[in-house]
């Protein structure tokens, strides 16, 4: 008998969990709910070791070259390339079409529809609907985001201090890419990305403290504002957080998290879609493998690195340390392309 599994939330990673699934002999249903188009406040590089995965999920979608990424604070920089392949700016909106076509070629089921609570016994998963009705479940991968409707009904959410959260927004702009980097900006306490994702857009995202302004951090960095002076801006400002997000655990029972349902650091380090299809993966074996017990372990395998390596630059980012950054990076350029190379792998 084939299983069904529900997957809650249509965005990149929920429908990567969906086409993981079909390929390993599972019916999925994705739930997905949201604006149509799937857009939000994200970063949009594509570190090279996502390459493989959506060799895997049978996608190529379209977008820029990204060679490596260059840090820049106080007029200085450091750059290093990516090690053996290149990666991708792509916007999210065209990332998700891409998905989307590649999961209608399967005939997966797509419901656009809210989930309100969830029932679980030994052997099904009941999710209620906010349009009526109920929709039954063998599994449920919860791929529904910081806010988790799923990770809120099985209580699983961590309550946080409100000291040291962080928030995002990103925009983009009308301007040819003046450089086939990703580049990161230190700017009084936040941080600015610009990414290119075609031939005639720039994505900039920043990322700092709650009332962070993407224009005042515009402004204050000179060699931004000036590549994006006269430029129109060719989507909403749309924004993200609170950072971080943590839940209990990964996994209750027939319910996986996935993505950033399962917990969220920090977009500091770029790394959120290659982690996340990466548990997509994970998850979606463990089912299929009828191993459900060992995704935690799975969750913890595939997160490790990025969970520590990102803690540990925001706690530079946030303290004494965060004016010598650059100068540190350029001191040893070692240590500073091994980061990067981990982070990109």
């Amino acid at each position: 008998m084939t299983s069904r599994v529900v997957v809650v939330g249509g965005g990149p990673v929920g429908l990567a969990s969906a086409i993981f699934a079909q390929q390993s002999g599972l019916s999925p249903l994705v739930i997905e709910s949201g604006v149509p188009d799937g857009d939000k406040a994200c970063g949009e590089g594509l570190m090279p070791g996502v390459a493989p995965l959506l060799a895997e999920l049978g996608i190529d979608p379209p977008g820029q070259e990204l060679v490596g990424v260059s840090y820049r604070q106080d007029g200085k920089s450091v750059e290093h390339r990516f090690a053996d392949r290149s990666g991708r700016g792509v916007r999210r909106t065209v990332l998700i079409e891409a998905l989307r076509e590649r999961a209608d070629a399967l005939g997966i089921e797509r419901r656009s529809a809210r989930v309100t609570d969830l029932i679980m016994n030994a052997s099904t998963v009941s999710l209620g609907l906010a349009e009526g009705g109920r929709v039954e479940a063998d599994y449920v991968v919860a791929c529904d985001g910081l806010h988790s409707t799923i990770a809120k009904e099985l209580g699983l959410i961590k309550s946080s201090t409100k000291r040291g959260r962080r928030y995002g927004l990103r925009q983009h702009f009308a301007v040819s890419p003046w450089s086939s980097f990703i580049e990161v900006y230190y700017s009084g306490a936040a941080e600015l990305y610009v990414t290119p994702v075609d031939e005639n857009t720039v994505g900039i995202a920043v990322l700092g403290p709650k009332g962070v302004n993407l224009d005042e951090t515009v402004a204050a960095i000179p060699e931004i504002s000036q590549h994006l002076e006269g430029a129109q801006t060719v989507s909403e400002l749309r924004g993200a957080g609170p950072f971080p997000h943590r839940v209990r655990k990964a996994r209750v029972g027939r319910v996986v998290l996935v993505g950033d349902a399962a917990g969220y650091v920090d977009a500091i380090t770029g790394e959120g879609l290659r982690v996340g299809f990466a548990q997509a993966r994970e998850a979606v074996s463990a089912i299929a493998d009828n191993r459900l017990a060992s995704y935690p372990r799975r969750w913890r395998a595939v997160t490790r690195e990025f969970r520590v390596l990102t803690r540990g630059l925001v706690l530079v980012a946030s303290s004494p340390l965060r004016r010598s950054i650059v100068p540190l990076a350029r001191a040893l350029p070692g240590v500073f392309g091994m980061v990067v190379n981990r982070l990109a792998r």
